[in-house]
């Protein structure tokens, strides 16, 4: 089992903040659409649209805005997104993550080079970053679901793989086609987690100053909130100072 990793989707660093919550919505709102869409709109048949939801739940997305969105997915002449995967590099050579749901790939692909090329970035070829990490379910819970030790426990007994409890809570993982039924296991011995999601997790991390750390943050927070961008992800660490400076 691991130890705690500093490194985290920033969809999860940010989702706490208010003045986020409606894009977060609009972007659960999109992926549940686009699961139902693709499979069928009853979650017990469609895995994906079971993890949408379990996702858009953890961070208190309505029931009636997730019933909206699965509708959505039915009505004739609706958006047709696609699922595009940008892959590149950020400040200090730390790999980058971006998944999308488009209906523009031009329009998308201008919007993540300009961003990146900003923040001193730049785009590379698809597999040039992803095989430096592991595609993963994970489920978080707070510090409250008890000690360290009870989680591994509980962790072993729904069939996870790896374990990191640190001051701010519990990260469990597990074989992305289990997270449904890990989560759902580990909800009935530790309670509803903050969280589950499918997940790129970095193997190794980068350690950066603060000067490169703090470029880094500013590009990941811009491609986060472009509105075709679902998440984001990097192999990095910085400092708490840096961390804290912009708000991360």
């Amino acid at each position: 089992m691991a130890g705690h990793s500093k490194f985290k989707n920033i969809m999860h660093r940010k989702g706490a903040q208010d003045k986020k919550r409606g894009k977060i919505f609009s972007k659960l709102g999109k992926e549940i659409t686009v699961a139902a869409k693709m499979g069928t709109p009853d979650p017990d048949m469609n895995p994906r649209l079971r993890t949408a939801i379990q996702a858009a739940k953890a961070q208190n997305m309505p029931n009636a805005n997730i019933d909206r969105a699965i509708k959505r997915s039915q009505e004739a002449g609706g958006e047709n997104y696609e699922e595009v995967r940008y892959e590149g590099f950020g400040a200090g050579g730390v790999g980058v993550i971006i998944e999308t749901l488009t209906d523009n790939r031009n329009r998308t692909a201008g919007d993540v080079r300009s961003i990146m090329s900003k923040h001193g970035g730049n785009l590379g070829e698809t597999g040039a970053v992803s095989f430096m990490f592991d595609r993963v379910g994970v489920v978080e819970f707070g510090v409250d679901a008890g000690s360290a030790d009870d989680v591994f426990e509980a962790a072993i007994e729904a069939g996870a793989d790896d374990v990191e409890s640190a001051e701010d809570g519990h990260s469990i993982y597990c074989d992305a086609d289990m997270l449904h039924d890990v989560a759902k296991a580990l909800e009935a011995t530790l309670g509803a987690p903050l969280s589950a999601a499918i997940t790129w997790r970095p193997q190794n991390s980068i350690e950066l100053d603060d000067t490169a750390g703090e470029t880094l943050l500013k590009m990941l927070e811009a491609l986060e909130d472009s509105d075709d961008v679902q998440s984001v992800y990097a192999n990095f660490e910085v400092s708490d100072a840096v961390m804290e400076k912009i708000g991360a």
